[in-house]
């Protein structure tokens, strides 16, 4: 270990600095993640509680770094218990990222061709959004990209059916048992109805935007997936993807959306597309 400074009895090297640009990053995204929330007060109490324990520490206060030393032993046991929901979502964030990666690997070894899966049929998507905007119905329709979104598949109904714009209709209408949450999409065919997805904790969302857009906008900042939505109150039509929505599309700009987050090309569309960007690191 290669010595870069000495301040007082304390010796400093590369390996140090390291590690102390490692955790404080670490911490940084830690708070970013529990920003606007209580669990940043219980999250910035324990930091402060194992400050103290490491001044104790280095002061050599054997009792008192004794019973702080429990108290952080069941402390940290405690932290994961209150923070279960932030631990998932920050799984979720990493487990997306790693799939990504995992994609590219698969791709690159692949003998197919890179990034190949199941062609889109996208005219019954485009039809029967056609009508859900005509009639106000609210629609919400998630597209899988490397992954199945399993986990969210089996909180709605089973459905396993061939894509068609008569089944997406009678999915939604207002009477209809499954129109009550999401549909999800893989491989080009319908897996599950009425499914559950996570609601966005993102603060800049404007409050006009309701549920619909919170979880298609919450999903996309933890999944590589696509989301299309359709507002109740006005018809209109919008996309998530990447944390980020594009709203108040028209046909042409929904088939080219959909293409160009579906299958990542750089297609351009109109440049009158409005959208507004929710990044999960504001």
């Amino acid at each position: 270990m290669s010595l870069l400074f000495k301040i007082f009895f304390i010796e400093v090297s590369w390996i140090d600095i390291l590690d102390i640009l490692v955790v404080s990053i670490i911490i940084y995204k830690l708070y970013k993640l529990l920003k606007g929330g209580v669990a940043v007060k219980i999250f910035l109490g324990i930091l402060f509680t194992y400050a103290v324990f490491l001044i104790v520490k280095a002061s050599g206060m054997e009792l008192l770094h004794s019973i702080l030393g429990q108290f952080m032993g069941v402390g940290f046991l405690a932290a994961f218990i209150l923070f279960q929901q932030e631990i998932r979502k920050f799984l979720q964030m990493l487990g997306k990222n790693t799939a990504q990666n995992n994609n590219l690997i698969k791709d690159w070894f692949s003998k197919t061709k890179p990034g190949a899966r199941t062609e889109l049929n996208l005219a019954p998507i485009i039809d029967s959004v056609k009508i859900f905007s005509q009639t106000n119905t609210g629609a919400l329709i998630v597209f899988g990209k490397t992954s199945e979104l399993r986990f969210y598949a089996e909180s709605g109904d089973n459905l396993d059916a061939e894509m068609s714009k008569r089944l997406l209709i009678s999915i939604f209408q207002k009477n209809s048992p499954l129109h009550d949450g999401a549909v999800i999409v893989s491989n080009g065919r319908i897996k599950a109805a009425r499914c559950i997805i996570p609601v966005s904790e993102n603060d800049k969302i404007p409050a006009h935007m309701g549920l619909r857009h919170r979880a298609a906008i919450g999903l996309t900042e933890v999944t590589d997936a696509v989301v299309l939505i359709v507002s109740e109150e006005t018809g209109s039509v919008s996309i998530a993807y990447n944390g980020e929505i594009y709203y108040n599309l028209n046909k042409s700009e929904i088939r080219g959306k959909l293409r160009s987050f579906m299958y990542d090309s750089d297609e351009q569309i109109a440049d009158e597309v409005k959208n507004i960007r929710f990044e999960t690191s504001n």
